[in-house]
C-alpha cells in the first residue's frame, strides 16, 4: 500500500495503490492528513468520531476526503490514526474514530489548507488490488 503526489501546478493529485478497498481509504486519508500536517508529530491524547456517506464508492471517497479536512481544520483536531469500517447498505457509510490531539499549527507543522476534494479526474479501479487517483483543491 502506498501513495504518491503527482505533479500539478496549483492543486494536489494523489495516486493510491492498496490491496483492498478499506486499505485504499486508509492510505487516501493518510495522504490527505500528511499533505496538511506532519502526522508523525501528533500524539494520541483524544478521539473524535465522524462519518462519511456515499451512494457509490466514488461519492463515498469524495465524502471521506471532505470529512477529514473538516476534522483537521474546522474542528481543529490533528489526526494521528484512524479506525473505521466501510458498510454497504443502501449506499456506503464509513463510521470512523480519529485519534489525535488539538491542532497546534507550530507543533504539527501545518502546511496547507485543503479547500475541497473534486470529482475531476477521480478514478477508482478494483482489479487484483485497488487503484485510486483524486484531486484536492488547495
Amino acid at each position: 500500500m502506498s501513495y504518491k503526489f503527482l505533479d500539478h501546478a496549483t492543486d494536489a493529485i494523489i495516486e493510491v495503490k492498496a490491496n483492498n478497498l478499506k486499505e485504499a481509504f486508509a492510505v487516501a486519508a493518510d495522504a490527505e492528513i500528511n499533505l496538511t500536517l506532519d502526522q508523525d508529530k501528533v500524539e494520541e491524547k483524544d478521539q473524535k468520531e465522524f462519518s462519511a456517506k456515499g451512494k457509490d464508492i466514488r461519492y463515498l471517497l469524495f465524502s471521506w476526503l471532505e470529512e477529514i479536512p473538516f476534522v483537521l481544520i474546522t474542528e481543529g483536531f490533528a489526526i494521528k490514526r484512524l479506525e473505521f469500517d466501510i458498510e454497504k447498505n443502501n449506499g456506503y457509510t464509513i463510521n470512523a474514530t480519529a485519534y489525535g490531539e488539538t491542532l497546534d499549527v507550530k507543533k504539527h507543522n501545518f502546511k496547507v489548507e485543503i479547500k475541497a476534494p473534486t470529482f475531476y479526474d477521480m478514478e477508482i479501479r478494483e482489479n487484483g488490488g485497488v487503484y485510486m487517483r483524486f484531486l484536492l483543491d488547495l
